[in-house]
């Protein structure tokens, strides 16, 4: 799946300039009786944010939830690891870092 796939699969998050609340387009907000699956530009424009009563101009399109972070025209730099998501990222460097781990101590065993 490429990144424009995961793009047009998941709806864009906002997340709020002034608190860092993140809005969900798929859980909605239920203290607005704001019904699961409204997109973020479908919100009323009296909407706030429900922990500390920004306006809606007060919130950034942060992107679809598991897309790869960083410019759209940069993901294809840096040998493929730019278009890789954050938990792919994760997994990369920890599984690194294990594998060199293990191999450090399989070293012990050659005496």
């Amino acid at each position: 799946m490429t990144s424009e796939t995961v793009e047009r699969a998941t709806p864009d998050r906002y997340e709020c300039r002034s608190c860092g609340y993140v809005y969900e387009p798929s859980a909605g907000d239920s203290s607005q009786q704001v019904s699961p699956h409204t997109l973020f530009t479908d919100l009323p424009a009296n909407w706030r944010c429900p922990v500390c009563g920004a306006r809606k101009n007060a919130f950034k399109n942060i992107g679809p939830q598991g897309a790869p972070s960083g410019f759209q025209e940069n993901l294809n730099y840096g040998l493929g690891v730019n278009a890789l998501t954050p938990g792919q990222k994760n997994l990369l460097i920890f599984g690194g870092l294990a594998l060199v781990f293990f191999l450090m101590l399989s070293l012990y065993g050659l005496q």
